[in-house]
Parts: C-alpha cells; sequence; structure tokens
C-alpha cells in the first residue's frame, strides 16, 4: 500500500523503518533533515510538507509529542487532511489524549476518512525490534483494516480496546502507572542505599519479590546501576501523559489522590528539570538530592 508517516522522532523513526519495504512509504518530519536522512537509509521517500506527504496515501500514521501536533499537521497550514482521499485510514500513534482524538476522528470522518487511535508501549529497544504493545481505539471495521500495518512492529501485542480515544485512555493511565513506579523505586531505592545496602544487592533482592516491576527489572539495572541515562523518553511528555490518566480519572468521578500526587510530584520535576530531561531522571534527581550514587 502507499502509506504516509509523519513524526520520526525516537519512537516513531524505528517505527516507520518496519514500514519501508512492505508499503510504499513517505515520511515527513519538522526537521527536514531527519526525514531526508531517513529516506536515504531506507526505501521511502522524503515530502516536504505534510499536505505532500499525505497526497495518494492509501494509510497515514502520526506519531508526535501530543495530540496538539496531530491537530495541527493534519488540519493547520499545508495539512495532511486537505489531501486525503475518501476512504484514507488515519492511524494515530501519538501518546494522545482520547477527548482530541474523538474530535479528531469526527473531523476526518467528514471527508470520508476513518481514524483508529494506536499508541504504542514498549519504549525505542522494543520499537527498534518491532515488538511494541499497541492499543486500539476505532469502529471494528477500521480497527481491522489497521491491524495488518500495526503487525509489522506490533508484534508482542495488538489489541482492540475499545471505541475511538480508548487506546489513548489506555496507554494514559499505563504511562502514569509507570511514573508511579519510576517515583517511588528513586526513593525507596536511593534510601537503601544511604542505608548502606549495595545499590545491585538491594534491586536484585526486590526483582526476586512482590515489589518487582518494569522499573527495576529493566530500567534500574540498565540505566541506573550503569550511569548510562540515555536520553530516549522526555520527562515532560510522561508529565503530559500522567495528566491525561488523572483527567480521565477524574472525569469517572473517582478522586484519584495516588495518580494526584504522581501528577504533581512530576510536573515539579518537569519545572525544575526543564523539558528535554529524560523520563528516568527522577533517579539523577534522587542522587544529587541524598548525595550517594546508584551503581553497582
Amino acid at each position: 500500500m502507499r502509506v504516509s508517516f509523519l513524526g520520526l522522532g525516537a519512537i516513531g523513526a524505528p517505527i516507520a523503518s518496519h514500514l519501508a519495504g512492505p508499503h510504499q512509504l513517505t515520511v515527513w518530519n519538522r526537521t527536514r533533515a531527519k526525514a531526508e536522512a531517513f529516506a536515504a537509509a531506507h526505501p521511502a521517500k522524503a515530502a516536504a510538507t505534510p499536505r505532500e506527504a499525505a497526497t495518494g496515501a492509501e494509510v497515514l500514521l502520526t506519531c508526535l509529542p501530543t495530540s496538539a501536533e496531530v491537530e495541527q499537521v493534519l488540519f493547520g497550514p499545508d495539512g495532511a487532511a486537505t489531501a486525503l482521499a475518501q476512504g484514507t485510514l488515519v492511524i494515530d500513534s501519538t501518546s494522545g489524549d482520547p477527548a482530541s482524538s474523538r474530535r479528531i476522528a469526527a473531523r476526518l470522518a467528514t471527508q470520508g476518512v476513518a481514524f483508529v487511535d494506536a499508541p504504542v508501549s514498549g519504549g525505542v529497544s522494543l520499537a527498534e525490534k518491532g515488538e511494541l504493545t499497541v492499543m486500539l481505539g476505532g469502529d471494528a471495521a477500521a480497527v481491522e483494516r489497521a491491524r495488518p500495518v500495526v503487525a509489522l512492529y506490533g508484534k508482542k501485542k495488538v489489541v482492540h480496546i475499545g471505541p475511538v480515544g480508548a487506546g489513548h485512555a489506555v496507554k494514559g493511565v499505563n504511562n502514569a502507572l509507570l511514573a508511579a513506579n519510576i517515583l517511588s523505586a528513586s526513593e525507596g531505592i536511593t534510601a537503601l542505599v544511604k542505608a548502606g545496602v549495595a545499590p545491585r544487592v538491594a534491586v536484585e533482592t526486590i526483582n526476586a519479590s512482590s515489589g518487582a516491576s518494569f522499573v527495576t527489572q529493566t530500567l534500574v539495572p540498565d540505566r541506573v546501576l550503569t550511569g548510562a541515562y540515555p536520553r530516549s523518553f522526555r520527562l515532560a511528555l510522561l508529565d503530559k501523559d500522567c495528566g491525561i490518566a488523572l483527567d480521565l480519572v477524574r472525569e469517572m468521578g473517582i478522586s484519584g489522590p495516588v495518580l494526584a500526587a504522581v501528577k504533581g510530584r512530576m510536573a515539579e520535576l518537569r519545572a525544575l528539570l526543564g523539558e528535554e530531561e529524560d523520563y528516568m531522571a527522577p533517579f539523577r534527581q534522587a542522587e544529587r538530592d541524598s548525595g550517594v550514587k546508584i551503581r553497582g
């Protein structure tokens, strides 16, 4: 098929790489050099504008920081929506918010264009392997059309969550739980190290016990104990996702004191550390605040 991909960020670029070859791929990125570099390295064509990228597409994928950028890229100047033909399918892999997804879907429907929200989970390493979890929100017919496309990079799990916005709702809650794990693990492990427990002993014991999580089993050994701290996902975006989850919780009439506390702390760290810091920065901040290093 003729497939277009808008947004070649840390997750978007590896996702797009799995579409190049199986499909006739056109890519666009706000920084044009990134799209041109991608096209030079893969069987793909770089477009100068979203509209150009969308021209002739049967399927259009977006993978951008927020739903606001998706709306801008679709409906703003030189927007992709102006070039989408009736019958086109839009798949949004952004970690977006459900209300925006419903609004985008309704607007595209007036053009005869279907929309599926399809956020992913697994991080950069699994995106490179094509082993992401993909959470689909949309009507059954649109989701079935999306499945063979997202299956190319969603080899871990592709699941139809529910109607439009449901995928983004689950993704928001998932990332809020990730943030809660990062914050609690950074505080607890730092305290153990300051109390004299060897960092690796602490982490390995937790991972053999009931407190284990993806954070302690994968992120802490790979990033914290090594001191590597690669930049892969911005803290600012995780804070945004916490806000999406908290909005959902409150919309459902649930007070959500724990998620509110997580969102509050993430917002504090974002304000302190800036917009470009990585999402594992709470560990580095805990090290700075305590005067110990979690290494081993």
